[in-house]
């Protein structure tokens, strides 16, 4: 007997026992249908388990195939990487040793640019030091010519001097006469022998040193107009003495040059004192620098050299007509000459003819048979030679 909840079931009773075993078996079958639906919902499942556990380890093999390709680009790569990290150092490493180098010339170079420099720095102090020598020696002349210049009588020495050099340098020694001596008995400094016309003429250095510094260091205007009177008044006396003194008629040119030493006051005149230079020409006394001077005085020269050349006309004909006749004999002398050489050449020709012949005659007889001259008949006696034959 079974209790089941309120209901007593007797396991004894056949029916029961049927229904039971009705029961039972209705379980089973169904038991049986769901284990039959498990199993091919199991069998799905493992189908589809196989599927994805073949995608799976498709899929796996195929990460497995990335991971191999994944390791081999990342040795690749990493290969590569350290190639050109290789490569890198190498390059930086020339290029270091190039900018080395690069700096090693430039330093070097700059080194020897500087000792050059340094060099040339000291060569020029040297030159600097030379030249500042110089500068005090000239400031020491300077002072020395200052003296000499503060002097009437060194500032007249002093212009003498300077036109001694130029005329030494423009004209021949023998074309004029330091301090000569005119027929009135005044003293020149310098006096030029030049032809008629214009005749001897004379150069007076004068140097109004005096009212030039004056008007040099003028600073108000009424010290400039006393510099500028004192500069007349000193220029004019000159002139007027010049033209007093060194032109008379008959004996000089009708002209003299007054010769300034300075080209600063001959530039002063010209510039600002053109009344002076105008009674200078009015007077015919032409004042002139050292540079006109010089063209002046070559101009001289050129007028010497054809005055000269006038009076030698004479003596130039006469060697020419003696050089004409000198060369007539010559000529004469040549043809002479040429006669002989022509007579010679004859004589040369009929000598070579001679020996040629000699020479034929000689050839023949060496070839002469004389075995075949017993077999001729006798010749006749042979005709004497006549004198002068060949």
């Amino acid at each position: 007997m079974i209790q089941i909840g309120g209901a007593s079931i007797d396991l004894s009773d056949p029916s029961v026992l049927a229904s039971l075993a009705a029961v039972g078996f209705a379980l089973l079958l169904i038991l049986m249908l769901l284990a039959l639906r498990g199993a091919n919902r199991s069998a799905r499942l493992v189908e589809q388990t196989a599927h994805a556990m073949n995608t799976l380890g498709t899929r796996v093999q195929a990460l497995s195939d990335g991971q191999e390709r994944l390791s081999g680009g990342l040795t690749h790569v990493s290969e590569a990487q350290a190639a050109q990290q290789r490569g890198m150092l190498q390059l930086m490493e020339q290029r270091l040793a190039e900018v080395q180098s690069q700096m090693t010339d430039s330093l070097q170079g700059s080194a020897r640019r500087t000792a050059q420099s340094l060099g040339e720095l000291q060569e020029r102090l040297k030159t600097i030091d030379k030249a500042q020598d110089n500068i005090t020696k000239l400031s020491g002349d300077v002072l020395g010519l200052q003296d000499i210049l503060s002097n009437k009588q060194t500032r007249g020495a002093f212009g003498e001097i300077q036109l001694n050099d130029i005329l030494h340098k423009a004209l021949p020694r023998d074309a004029y006469t330091l301090q000569a001596t005119l027929p009135n008995g005044r003293r020149a400094d310098c006096l030029i022998h030049l032809p008629n016309p214009p005749g001897p003429i004379v150069i007076d250095a004068k140097f109004p040193l005096e009212a030039y510094e004056a008007l040099r260091r003028a600073e108000t205007p009424e010290q400039t107009t006393r510099a500028a009177q004192l500069m007349r008044q000193s220029v004019r006396a000159h002139i007027r003495a010049i033209a007093e003194r060194y032109i008379q008629n008959g004996e000089t040119a009708d002209g003299a040059l007054m010769f300034l030493p300075s080209e600063a006051v001959y530039a002063e005149l010209h510039a600002n004192f053109p009344e002076l230079v105008r009674e200078g020409f009015a007077l015919r006394v032409w004042i002139v620098s050292p540079t006109t001077c010089m063209a002046t005085l070559n101009t001289m020269r050129a007028v010497l050299k054809d005055a000269r050349m006038r009076e030698q006309a004479g003596t130039i004909r006469r060697e020419l007509a003696l050089l004409s006749a000198d060369m007539e004999r010559l000529g004469d002398r040549v043809a002479n000459l040429d006669r002989h050489f022509g007579q010679a050449q004859k004589d040369l020709t009929e000598i070579r003819t001679s020996a040629e012949k000699a020479g034929k005659r000689a050839h023949r007889l060496d070839n002469f048979d004389f075995e075949e001259l017993a077999s001729d008949p006798p010749l006749a006696a042979p005709r004497p030679a006549l004198h002068g034959g060949e």
